[in-house]
């Protein structure tokens, strides 16, 4: 078995991990997957510029594929061989049979012993899924535990804004009531006043009538002597005692009732809507906190694609592989004067806002790398802690060279155990406030782990050292 898995590494293609499927050599030697290759050199055609993705010989034509069949038969040979050995170990010689000679010069060991070993085998991988089934069974439960839990608490989210509103309900009903009968009140008051002035003044014209009756039959008298002798007892005319008092304001009356009323309306609208954006984000803050992956085939479920921001990028980085690979370089690009670039640290971020659950891997090489999320409005110009990826509060780094690795965030660092790796896995889960790095291989191994609150989306980064490169790696979904 073991042999077996060493001839398969001899024979997998270093871009996907697999066994190598019509696979082609090129110039300098190595094997790849016909279409691992294609897709490789197609994002280099800009540039007419072809590397090989292991030893980085470059190409300044892009060499012919042509399918290696010798590679294509021994991988043929090698799946045939891993298809047969199953039912080969059920294959037993009775006492009578003759002497077996396919393993002539191999090494031998007898079946009981190989079942033993295989039954141990057996019995842990057995013990592994009793354990996995026990652990996603506890999940489960804490989920259902959740749901309950949110059914709780928004039940009695809803009893209790009925009772508030109702509440409100009633003040404005009540302050309606009051409105209301303060408004007839005085229209009482001023209409009772307004009808004395009116008796009073009607029984001044009806005397000032008289008057004026009179005064006309005394200027109709003929004889001089009878009018010089009754004009003296005629009185005088007196003034008007109510004219005075009376005030005819402008036709506006309760107008500054209604204005007052429409003005508390505008108020309430707006306390209402102010409050009524804040319900639904306190609302969905409820998530439910998913168990976390454990395996690359279920961090493979959460894989998020990642393409570069040239935007972003420092101008001593080149972008390639269709803006999924960036290499520093020693001279500067001519990039076009943008706000969102960083203008000293050589960095540079994704253009996808990481929200939820996401994984992305990150494939590096040379003098180091720091593989970065940040905050989008992290700052850009100059050379301050501000801008520098893991050197504040808006950005978490992995920092990797060839002998160490560090995890920084705001200015502290945390060393990180264990032998350097060449792939990095990145999984997110924004909502959960949780940030995990790990080395790539055959097992997820955990680097790193943060446990934090993520108030902003978040976006992948890049920081390179000299010499070095990165690439967001294409991985097939399982």
């Amino acid at each position: 078995m073991a042999q077996r898995r060493v001839q398969e590494e001899k024979i997998s293609c270093s871009i996907c991990l697999d066994l190598l499927k019509d696979p082609v050599t090129i110039p300098c030697g190595h094997s790849y997957c016909m279409n691992c290759i294609k897709d490789c050199w197609d994002g280099e055609d800009q540039r007419r510029i072809y590397n090989c993705p292991q030893c980085r010989k470059t190409f300044s034509q892009r060499p012919v594929l042509k399918k290696n069949i010798m590679l294509a038969e021994l991988v043929e040979d090698l799946k045939k061989i891993g298809l047969q050995a199953a039912p080969a170990d059920h294959c037993y010689a009775g006492p009578e049979d003759v002497a077996c000679d396919e393993h002539k010069n191999h090494e031998t060991v007898p079946a009981a012993a190989e079942r033993a070993e295989k039954q141990k085998k057996l019995q842990e991988s057995r013990q592994q899924i009793h354990q996995r089934i026990q652990d996603q069974e506890k999940d489960v439960k804490l989920l259902q535990q959740e749901v309950e839990a949110i059914n709780v608490s928004a039940d009695k989210a809803v009893e209790d804004s009925e009772k508030i509103f109702t509440e409100l309900i009633r003040l404005l009903q009540e302050r309606r009531s009051d409105v209301k009968q303060q408004i007839r009140s005085q229209q009482e008051t001023e209409g009772s006043r307004v009808k004395d002035v009116q008796e009073k003044l009607e029984q001044e014209i009806t005397e000032l009538k008289r008057k004026d009756a009179e005064l006309e039959q005394l200027s109709h008298t003929e004889d001089h002597n009878q009018f010089l002798l009754n004009y003296p007892s005629l009185p005088a005319l007196s003034e008007s005692t109510h004219s005075s008092s009376i005030n005819i304001r402008p036709l506006r009356h309760f107008e500054d009732v209604t204005a007052a009323v429409s003005e508390l309306r505008e108020k309430l609208q707006k306390i209402l809507i102010d409050t009524w954006i804040k319900i639904p984000l306190r609302v969905t803050k409820t998530d439910v906190a998913l168990p976390e992956p454990k395996t690359r085939a279920e961090f493979l479920r959460c894989f998020q694609k990642i393409t570069l921001d040239a935007n972003t990028a420092n101008t001593f980085l080149l972008l390639s592989e269709g803006n999924r690979k960036v290499t520093r370089m020693n001279q500067q690009m001519s990039y076009l004067d943008h706000p969102d670039r960083f203008t000293v640290w050589p960095q540079i971020l994704g253009r996808e806002s990481l929200t939820g659950r996401c994984y992305w891997e990150v494939e590096w090489e040379g003098g180091g790398v720091n593989i970065a999320v940040s905050n989008k409005n992290i700052s850009r110009a100059g050379r301050s802690d501000a801008c520098s990826f893991g050197f504040n509060d808006k950005s978490w780094s992995l920092r990797c060279d060839a002998i160490t690795c560090k995890f920084w965030h705001n200015k502290s660092q945390t060393p990180v155990p264990g032998p350097v790796s060449s792939r990095i896995g990145v999984y997110l889960d924004h909502r959960a406030g949780i940030l995990c790095f790990y080395r790539v291989s055959k097992t997820m191994i955990l680097l790193h782990r943060v446990q934090t609150r993520f108030t902003q989306p978040l976006y992948a980064g890049i920081r390179l050292s000299e010499g070095s490169s990165a690439e967001f790696v294409k991985v097939s979904q399982q």
